[in-house]
């Protein structure tokens, strides 16, 4: 069998932040470089580690947004370098924290979600440009379900559902039935 190029994927990034003034310009500055946001998470609380409490403090909250526009997956390691620039944008503008927002952009197919991070682990890919990819969660039987390294916020309900809509949207704007 020959290689074919891949499908188009929808992009979406996990926002985190203890204050929704940067969540807000962090989502304004995705916009202007990865287009129109079509599908945004109300802002959840983000208390399943503290992880990042050292470096960004506390009362942290998570929002995701996905984007209109589809991308090639063969793109990911250079979004999550560019989403790692805008990280150090926001450090430079808000001096109330070491890193005020963290941004985690990944991909969602037809049959999976997608993280991109700079961490290696035993489960991870290697993209290139420093970048590594893990699936989180998969499709099957009709949902989304959690693989055995997801992460626990990954697993709830709320997250779920949002990327089942963010599904829902994909599978619509290619003429498929959901």
């Amino acid at each position: 069998m020959q290689p074919t190029d891949p499908e188009p994927v929808t992009l979406f990034c996990g926002l985190l932040s203890a204050r929704p003034e940067v969540l807000d310009v962090a989502e304004a500055r995705l916009a202007d470089r990865y287009g129109p946001v079509d599908v945004r998470s109300p802002d959840i609380g983000f208390d399943f580690t503290s992880y990042y409490e050292p470096q960004m403090g506390r009362g942290l909250t998570r929002r995701f947004v996905s984007f209109a526009r589809k991308i090639d997956p063969g793109r990911l390691a250079e979004i999550k370098r560019a989403t790692n620039g805008l990280e150090a944008e926001a450090a430079r503008a808000h001096a109330f924290a070491a890193r005020p927002v963290n941004l985690a952009p990944g991909y969602l197919s037809p049959a999976k979600l997608v993280l991109a991070s700079c961490k290696d682990r035993a489960h991870r890919i290697y993209l290139g440009l420093g970048v590594y990819a893990e699936i989180t969660l998969r499709f099957h039987g009709g949902r989304f379900r959690p693989v055995e390294t997801t992460y626990p916020d990954y697993r709830t309900a709320e997250y779920i559902e949002f990327f089942a809509a963010v599904r829902r949207r994909h599978m619509g704007s290619r003429g498929e039935p959901v």
